[in-house]
């Protein structure tokens, strides 16, 4: 994220002449675009969440699909390349013709779609955990936001571990602006940053910097390191003799995938915060594992935070369009914009949530969920030792109020001004 905001206009859809003017024609199918990474250093957590999406899509085929019609993937790699996710969603909007596109891991690559998405007046799902700062009126996001992620965990460990953090992040938008938001939390409970490093998407190399929270001896880690590199970092922690139990890491993407890719002695002692985890004791979350992990796209041999946010986002965009036919009357009258202006309020009950009932927030279109800590166990799996009693509501301006507020038409901001897609 940088200083200031890019604000970036939505005029009307601009596509070629088609053959049909209709974005879905009567009789389906209906087709969406799944742009995730299944090559390059994104791949350990973006082909799951491809995976998963197809997963859902067959589940809810097999149960009549979406208003009596199949649902088509078109499933594109983005090879961890921001440039190939760019290109890609011009592609599944303008040739493809898809109504809507699930996608995108990083911030990096949700801000490379996001201008494509907004001239086109498109429909983006963004399934996993953003910093938010942004009002954008064509993406529905349905992981959580700082105030849902960060704002819990700093507290707790702090008191359980100490005040001295080191911060470890990848080098992108959403490591430096989740660590903003840290600092805020931290400065909140009297914590205090002793060290700040930031490696190259991709990085396998982190002995620089364990030599100096080395030297400065924090109580614990926070990281928000991502993929590959989230995966040789806590290698490289046992490596280096460091021990869990002393310094442990506290991260906000190191689930159950990354666990098995690096072993579960390397992840055993160390925290993250979700809103889901593979060991979440209901009789929803039991069917989801049991039936994912049974499939065809089950052979990661897990499930994950960011993988069930994704099979959410399905569910929600199943709802939208629904609620898009209700009004329209015809299914060759919906829009991609329609859907997301018709999803505010959506929610997915726990009979279909894995991690309980959320719902889209009708004003700024990111969810509402329960917060909760696990810690890593010897068996690659985690225990949760903190979760919320209530719903926590996403708030995309919780630590820049003089941005304004996130609503449904915009950021309306203490001028009285309304910005349109501000990223």
């Amino acid at each position: 994220m940088g200083a200031g905001a890019a604000v970036i206009g939505a005029p009307q859809l601009l596509v070629p002449n088609p053959a049909h003017a209709a974005w879905i024609e009567k009789g389906g199918p209906i087709k969406v675009g799944v742009l995730f990474s299944q090559t390059g250093s994104l791949a350990v957590i973006e082909n799951d969440s491809t995976q998963v999406v197809l997963y859902a899509i067959d589940e809810i085929n097999r149960n009549g699909g979406v208003a009596g019609m199949q649902v088509e993937p078109i499933v594109i790699d983005a090879k961890s390349d921001i440039k190939v996710y760019s290109e890609k969603i011009s592609q599944l909007i303008l040739r493809d013709r898809v109504i809507s596109t699930f996608g995108g891991y990083t911030s990096a690559s949700r801000r490379a779609v996001a201008p494509i998405v907004m001239a086109r007046d498109h429909l983006f799902y963004y399934p996993t955990c953003y910093e938010g700062r942004e009002c954008t009126q064509n993406i529905i996001n349905t992981g959580p936001l700082a105030n849902q992620h960060s704002q819990d965990l700093i507290p707790f460990m702090v008191k359980n571990f100490g005040p001295k953090v080191y911060l470890v992040g990848s080098n992108y938008i959403w490591p430096k602006e989740s660590n903003k938001n840290a600092k805020v939390w931290l400065e909140r409970v009297g914590g205090e940053v002793v060290g700040e490093d930031y490696v190259p998407l991709g990085s396998s190399e982190f002995a620089p910097v364990f030599n100096k929270i080395r030297q400065q001896n924090p109580d614990f880690i926070f990281s928000t390191v991502v993929g590959d590199s989230d995966i040789a970092l806590h290698k490289q922690f046992l490596q280096e003799g460091f021990k869990a139990d002393k310094m442990p890491i506290a991260a906000l993407t190191t689930g159950e995938i990354e666990i098995r890719a690096m072993g579960a002695e390397a992840g055993a002692g160390h925290f993250l915060s979700a809103p889901y985890f593979q060991t979440l004791d209901n009789p929803t979350n039991h069917r989801f594992v049991d039936g994912y992990l049974k499939s065809e796209y089950g052979g990661g041999g897990v499930t994950h935070y960011n993988m069930e946010e994704t099979y959410l986002s399905v569910y929600v965009w199943k709802a939208g369009v629904e609620n898009a036919l209700a009004k329209a009357g015809d299914i060759e009258e919906i829009t991609p914009r329609m859907i997301r202006d018709v999803s505010g309020g959506i929610t997915i009950e726990d009979d279909i949530s894995p991690e309980g009932k959320v719902w889209i927030d009708p004003e700024n279109f990111n969810i509402w969920l329960k917060p909760k800590i696990g810690q890593c166990g010897s068996d690659g799996q985690f225990k949760v030792v903190k979760a919320a009693d209530e719903h926590v509501a996403p708030d995309p301006m919780s630590i820049y109020p003089e941005r304004g507020v996130c609503m449904a038409d915009g950021l309306h901001t203490p001028s009285g001004k309304v910005k349109k897609n501000v990223l």
